[in-house]
């Protein structure tokens, strides 16, 4: 089930406010990655965002018709994105 507006993930690195979210951040990636290796997923652009960059809106569909931000939502390595909003991995 696609989101309005998307999912927020913990930053890496430098772009992390504490090393909670940093360590956060790594774990979510490695989720991702596992996710990312299976065979026959299915990619769907959804648009581009207003950023100078314009990145790729998308989302990505499991053989089983998950998708992929739902699966690392409902695992507590995303949360949801609004605009306007800023999600806190550090006082969590």
């Amino acid at each position: 089930m696609p989101f309005q507006w998307g999912i927020d993930t913990p930053e890496i690195g430098s772009h992390a406010k504490c090393i909670k979210e940093r360590k956060l951040a790594l774990i979510a990636k490695g989720r991702l990655k596992d996710l990312l290796e299976e065979r026959g997923l299915q990619i769907e652009i959804k648009g581009y965002d207003n950023t100078p960059k314009h990145r790729p809106l998308i989302n990505i569909y499991r053989t089983n018709g998950e998708e992929i931000g739902a699966r690392l939502l409902e695992e507590g390595f995303a949360r949801e994105w609004r605009p306007h909003h800023r999600n806190d991995w550090c006082s969590d």
